[in-house]
C-alpha cells in the first residue's frame, strides 16, 4: 500500500525547512513491499540530466541529446519528480512533465518510474500527484501519449482512448 502524505509540521528544524524549499511530498510506504526505502516527490528540485538519462536508460529509452532535453524541461508547465533517499544520497527514480496552455488543457509526457519501483503502486500514486497539480491550477482537460504495452495502466487511471470521436493528429518531418 502507498499513499502520499504531505508534511505539515510546526517545528522549524533542518529537515522542515529543506522541505519547504524543495516542496517535498513525501511518500508513506508498506515496508513489507518497499523495505526501508524513503521516497518523496517534488515539483521544484533541480533534475540533473545525467541522472535523468540514467533513469531513461533504465527503462530502456532511446537517448535523447541533452541540449534538447533541458529545453523541453526548461519550456515545461510541471516537471514532477520522484526521489528515493539512500542515507546522505538522493535518487532520481521517477519524473513526468507537463505542457499546458496554463489555462485549459495540460499533457503530460515522459512518464518514467525505475524498474526497481515499477507494479508496486508508486506509478500510480505519481501520476495522480501530477494530475492533482494540474487540477490545483484548474487546469481541467489532461491528456497524455502512451505506447500501447501502459494503455491499461492509463486506462485505470481514468483515461480513455478517443472520447467522443476525438482522434490526436501527428505530422512527422519529411
Amino acid at each position: 500500500m502507498v499513499w502520499l502524505q504531505k508534511l505539515f509540521t510546526k517545528t522549524e528544524n533542518e529537515n522542515d525547512l529543506s522541505d519547504k524549499n524543495y516542496g517535498r511530498d513525501w511518500v508513506t510506504l508498506d515496508p513489507e513491499i518497499f523495505g526501508r526505502s524513503k521516497i518523496y516527490f517534488s515539483t521544484n528540485q533541480d533534475i540533473d540530466l545525467y541522472e535523468l538519462e540514467e533513469l531513461c536508460d533504465s527503462v530502456g529509452w532511446a537517448r535523447r541529446p541533452l541540449r534538447k532535453v533541458r529545453k523541453a524541461l526548461d519550456n515545461s508547465y510541471l516537471v514532477a519528480s520522484a526521489w528515493e533517499v539512500r542515507g546522505a544520497r538522493t535518487v532520481l527514480i521517477g519524473f513526468a512533465r507537463a505542457t499546458s496552455d496554463h489555462a485549459f488543457n495540460a499533457t503530460i509526457w515522459d512518464v518514467v518510474i525505475h524498474p526497481r519501483f515499477q507494479n508496486k503502486g508508486l506509478g500510480k500514486i505519481f501520476m495522480k500527484y501530477m494530475i492533482k497539480k494540474l487540477r490545483a491550477d484548474d487546469i481541467s482537460n489532461v491528456t497524455l501519449f502512451a505506447d500501447p504495452h501502459v494503455i491499461e495502466f492509463y486506462r485505470r487511471l481514468g483515461f480513455v482512448l478517443d472520447p467522443e470521436g476525438i482522434k490526436g493528429m501527428f505530422l512527422y518531418p519529411d
